[in-house]
């Protein structure tokens, strides 16, 4: 099971392996019709200011927040800030495998406090992961250090989701009661401070990679089913003994890698890495619809490849129902785009990224702002030299503001 474990962490890290360049900042504009402005924001470099960022960034104040897996001054990744006013990065907190090491999932915010919360993939007292906090300032605090592999389970790595009583609740890859094959747990963390493990999947699907998703009183996510053929990945609600929808692997897309979003009308919105056409496992994934009380999905977008593919990350919804995403890999250049899905299913490829210095493979998402600016970061890319490099952060700006578009 920690071969499981191991194997996932090097596929995540493997981008920043090669060589990094630090660049100067470059802006260049894409898709005249949309007239959009795509900007890189900072390039890391691997080195103490952290490299191969895999979440979606995070905003508050003025200034971008996230986590990179690699990097910082111990090499087991950091919490960065990324001032805009000032065009300034800094290591808000570099792990040490003590404290935890390679954060993959992304930073939660309390609403009171505005603390963030998050979670590490590996490191602490039994290198099976930890959880955090971090003040907006930097200051870190060890909350909890995962103890599995049979009971709090191996590998946090969704994003945090608070309920309205101010419990916080997450899942870990693999581990849990149903050790040695280890499939992943459900947990929670009271305001209290107390961990419970609750559910041990392969109750209601197998190897949650995304986080959770809380509407009406209830948690939702997908498990990705990664290698664990022939589970395609599921949509579950925690605490149901069984999947709410098991993907078959062909039309209807095959392991979903991201949260879901919801649109307050009981329908949760998600992305698919793999399936969409042909056999299982084939195909560049998919987006969909699924309605919770007639448990129907919906594709919405089947990806071609030349659009993108496999999309790995949770969507950005706006008031109007338009939806915004990137793709890991395919468009114009095959190192992956962002892309705008509009209410209506019409797909328009806002960036196509080159691979050089604006950077590659976004397995981020893109946090969306209240002027409809698109903020993510890619996993490498970065170096005049394609492939290469640690990551970048960027950002999309219209050219008129969210509600003129709509």
């Amino acid at each position: 099971m920690r071969k499981m474990r191991d194997s996932i962490s090097g596929n995540f890290r493997r981008a920043a392996l090669a060589s990094a360049a630090i660049v100067a900042l470059a802006t260049m504009g894409m898709q005249p019709a949309k007239a959009q402005t795509f900007t890189v924001l900072y390039t890391f470099t691997g080195g103490a200011d952290g490299g191969t960022p895999l979440a979606t960034p995070t905003l508050y104040a003025g200034t971008v927040y996230g986590t990179s897996t690699g990097g910082g001054a111990n090499a087991a990744g950091t919490v960065y800030g990324y001032s805009v006013s000032e065009n300034r990065e800094v290591a808000l907190h570099s792990f040490n495998g003590t404290d935890g090491s390679a954060p993959i999932a992304g930073l939660t915010q309390a609403a009171s406090s505005h603390n963030f919360y998050g979670v590490a993939y590996r490191g602490g007292t039994y290198n099976d992961g930890t959880m955090f906090m971090l003040t907006p300032a930097g200051v870190f605090t060890l909350l909890h250090n995962f103890a599995g592999p049979t009971t709090e389970g191996i590998g946090p790595a969704g994003n945090l989701v608070f309920d309205p009583k101010g419990n916080l609740y997450g899942t870990t890859y693999v581990g849990g009661s149903q050790y040695p094959k280890g499939w992943g747990t459900v947990y929670e963390y009271s305001a209290g401070g107390v961990y419970t493990t609750g559910q041990s999947f392969p109750s209601g699907g197998a190897l949650p990679r995304a986080g959770m998703y809380y509407t009406n009183g209830a948690l939702y996510g997908t498990t990705c089913g990664c290698g664990s053929l022939p589970y395609g990945g599921s949509i579950y609600q925690a605490g149901v003994p069984s999947a709410l929808y098991t993907f078959s692997g062909g039309a209807d897309g095959s392991q979903p890698m991201g949260s879901l979003v919801g649109d307050g009308q009981g329908n949760l919105y998600g992305t698919t890495a793999a399936g969409g056409t042909g056999a299982f496992g084939n195909g560049y994934g998919v987006v969909f619809e699924f309605n919770i009380a007639s448990k129907l999905l919906t594709v919405v977008h089947t990806f071609t490849g030349p659009d993108g593919g496999a999309p790995e990350s949770a969507l950005a919804r706006d008031s109007q129902g338009n939806m915004y995403g990137t793709t890991t890999l395919g468009g114009a250049h095959g190192f992956g785009t962002v892309f705008e899905l509009s209410s209506t299913g019409t797909l328009t490829t806002l960036y196509n990224f080159t691979g050089g210095v604006d950077g590659a493979k976004p397995v981020a998402g893109v946090a969306l702002d209240s002027n409809g600016n698109l903020w993510g970061a890619t996993s490498s890319g970065g170096s005049a030299v394609a492939p290469g490099g640690y990551g970048t952060l960027f950002k999309i700006t219209p050219a008129t503001s969210l509600d003129e578009r709509n």
